[in-house]
């Protein structure tokens, strides 16, 4: 029994050499065939996941950020609001009660509205309600990112603790008041254009893209272990995370190859 045991230990460790070993490679051939620099990488990031188009973008001086408007607020929206909820309650897996939920369907109606708005807004003769607006676009992605967080949060932690706690991270109004009031300062900083200021959120705002396709990578790695609710340490989830984070590379990977060949340039689509 207990040689089994330490065979079955050893062909664990193997195979975690080998998921290491393959990021470590995906992660390396990514960063040599991406454009150079913190900015760069940021932008091929962003390629994968958004138009990128200049119009439709906020810009650090003469360079469009990473993402357009509304990933930008989408993707800041999240990564601040999986903070948020962190802070206020790691383990936390309850639902948000009905009131929040109301508001977070609000926020989900105003994003598909703008959204619809935008898009009608290309379409020579198609009616459309108003001129569309970058800030507009900050705003209504900014709550989207606060709904997929508000989702992913209390999902991620049901899917893995064996003991999480039944409560909501934004149960209170104290702390829902905090969580909206925080995202409507970052927009604010976001529409100063200051470069001092812009420059950070740029790289964050990639960085986010990553994070949130890794937790959801991750959620898909426990289960493709058969892990569910099999972890009491957030050390014990470094496997899982490696392989989510894996996963999202892979996607980013893929979807630069795919659009660099359709298209041969790092640039975002243009209008015109």
């Amino acid at each position: 029994m207990l040689q089994g045991l330490s065979r079955l230990k050893v062909k664990i460790e193997a195979w975690n050499w080998l998921v290491i070993l393959a990021v470590g490679l995906l992660l390396l051939g990514w960063l040599l065939n991406t454009p150079s620099g913190l900015l760069g990488k940021a932008d091929a990031v962003g390629y994968a996941v958004c138009h990128r188009i200049d119009l439709r973008s906020f810009h650090l001086g003469e360079r469009p950020l990473p993402v357009c408007a509304r990933c930008t607020g989408m993707y800041l929206g999240a990564i601040l609001a999986l903070t948020f909820q962190f802070i206020s309650g790691r383990r936390r897996a309850g639902a948000p009660p009905v009131w929040v939920m109301a508001i977070l369907a609000v926020l989900v109606l105003a994003f598909a509205a703008d959204g619809l708005n935008s898009f009608l807004n290309l379409i020579p003769g198609a009616p459309h309600l108003y001129a569309p607006q970058n800030w507009l676009r900050l705003l209504t992605g900014t709550g989207m990112g606060l709904v997929i967080a508000a989702a992913l949060f209390p999902g991620f932690n049901q899917a893995v603790w064996v003991e999480s706690d039944p409560r909501s991270a934004l149960s209170s109004w104290r702390h829902v008041t905090l969580f909206f009031a925080s995202a409507l300062l970052l927009d604010l900083a976001v529409l100063s254009e200051n470069s001092l200021v812009l420059y950070p959120l740029a790289l964050v705002s990639a960085a986010s893209v990553l994070v949130v396709l890794t937790i959801v990578y991750s959620m898909v790695w426990v289960m493709l272990l058969r892990a569910e609710n099999h972890y009491r340490f957030a050390s014990q989830l470094i496997f899982p995370f490696l392989g989510g984070f894996g996963f999202a590379l892979a996607q980013i990977a893929l979807l630069d190859f795919g659009r660099y060949l359709l298209t041969g340039t790092w640039d975002g689509f243009h209008l015109g």
